[in-house]
């Protein structure tokens, strides 16, 4: 059967929901090319009609995008509020401003603010240039004793202590003080057995042969290396040589100056060389124990200068340097120890204090700086908001480095002479990406 003839109201229908249709899909080019062909392919349609179509041709996806992305007006304050014509804002009363959508190709579009926009949201900038960057790890840290200045006091030989000198934990003392009167049997023997050969010696000097003083003085000899063995003070046996009357109690004396931290001991308490009886430890050095983490163990190195303050001592500060650091990382809390060591002369720090620690893990030459107020961390990208003049501005995303204080290191994604936004750019990425969303609402 032969078609029926398009009237031109029905033309006119067509093109007005053809017309319908492109306002709420967006698909202007495909819409109207498919009802230019219809009316075309009809007998008898007439002109008209055609010049709709051809007309809607014309008007592409872009021109329809911009069609619908005119100057908007926005609040300063509230991006979020935009509306078509100028306005107040329903929050805070303010006059809405216009904003115009850069139609660029870019995924974040770049953002056009007039002066009085920028200077509402106050907008401040910065170069990004080129410097030295130091490397550091700011942590905290826990005063230790030095191991190699602990000194532990065993009795060579079983005894009693006959005498106490020493009755508390944390008390002071100095190299060769008196620390408790020690009774040994075997200390007594070995005394007179040296008092003999020293008797002996004496006898045989008058007339005595070359072999027998010879003999006499190797005895002489075992008595004297006896004696220390078994920690006889030296004073004690020049004075035993002199008087030649052994005694039955000698002294226990600090091997080294420092603080009694550990005692085990009581008057007429029986020990033996398993006992330990006190532990002297020297503060003049001390050891501080920190944890770094994984991603910082490239900065952590033995001989790396460290410094440390504590709040007990405002203003003073420690240098040190990193002593050693342990092979091993703990395998809850992924980080790894490491030991730093410390002069102490005046022995403010105390074992167990808890300090503020600085490694300097070295410089870096010609490296691009960031100030980190212009950086945006969205999660997984990181982002700056970058000005390109005439009140353009473009967020930008960027690699970046080494972190210092308020110093950011960046890899890739800007150049020497930049400018970046460093007050105000949150609201322009935000803006950046409501743009972006009505692009592509609009393709």
């Amino acid at each position: 059967m032969r078609p029926r003839p398009a009237k031109s109201s029905d033309a006119v229908h067509i093109a007005d929901r053809a017309g319908v249709f492109v306002r709420r899909s967006g698909f202007g080019v495909a819409v109207s090319l498919l009802a230019a062909l219809l009316l075309v392919g009809c007998d008898g349609a007439p002109e008209g009609v055609a010049s709709v179509a051809l007309n809607a041709d014309a008007d592409t996806a872009l021109k329809h995008a911009a069609k619908h992305l005119d100057t908007k007006f926005v609040c300063p304050m509230h991006p979020e509020i935009v509306r078509d014509t100028a306005a107040s804002c329903p929050i805070c009363g303010m006059d809405l401003v216009a904003r115009t959508l850069d139609h660029t190709a870019d995924e974040r579009p770049a953002v056009v603010l007039d002066s009085a926009v920028i200077q509402s949201l106050g907008v401040r900038t910065a170069l990004v240039e080129k410097g030295t960057l130091w490397r550091y790890i700011r942590t905290q840290g826990k005063v230790a004793y030095d191991d190699d200045r602990v000194i532990q006091v065993h009795p060579r030989t079983p005894g009693w202590i006959e005498n106490l000198y020493v009755r508390t934990d944390g008390v002071r003392v100095k190299r060769k003080d008196d620390l408790a009167d020690f009774l040994s049997p075997d200390v007594l023997m070995a005394q007179q057995h040296y008092v003999a050969a020293l008797e002996e010696g004496e006898m045989d000097s008058f007339g005595g042969s070359a072999s027998d003083n010879a003999a006499h003085e190797f005895r002489e000899r075992v008595g004297i290396d006896l004696l220390r063995q078994l920690k006889v003070p030296g004073m004690d046996i020049m004075g035993l040589e002199r008087s030649m009357e052994p005694q039955s109690v000698v002294p226990v004396r600090a091997p080294q100056g420092g603080v009694i931290i550990e005692h085990n001991v009581r008057e007429g308490m029986f020990v033996t060389p398993e006992d330990n009886m006190f532990t002297i430890v020297d503060l003049s050095e001390i050891w501080v124990m920190i944890d770094v983490f994984e991603h910082q163990l490239a900065w952590v190195a033995p001989g790396l200068s460290t410094e440390i303050t504590t709040q007990a001592y405002p203003g003073r500060v420690w240098e040190g340097r990193v002593e050693f650091v342990y092979p091993e990382v703990h395998p809850q809390a992924r980080t790894l120890r490491a030991r730093l060591e410390f002069m102490n002369p005046d022995e403010l720090l105390k074992p167990n204090m808890f300090v503020e620690v600085v490694i300097y893990g070295g410089p870096r030459h010609d490296t691009l700086i960031l100030p980190r107020e212009a950086l945006i961390l969205s999660g997984e990208r990181e982002l700056v908001v970058k000005a390109l003049g005439d009140g353009r501005f473009q967020p930008v995303e960027i690699t970046t480095g080494m972190w210092r204080g308020e110093q950011v290191e960046v890899l890739s994604g800007l150049d020497e002479g930049d400018e970046v936004v460093v007050s105000g750019q949150f609201l322009i990425d935000s803006e950046s990406n409501l743009q972006a969303s009505f692009r592509r609402m609009a393709d």
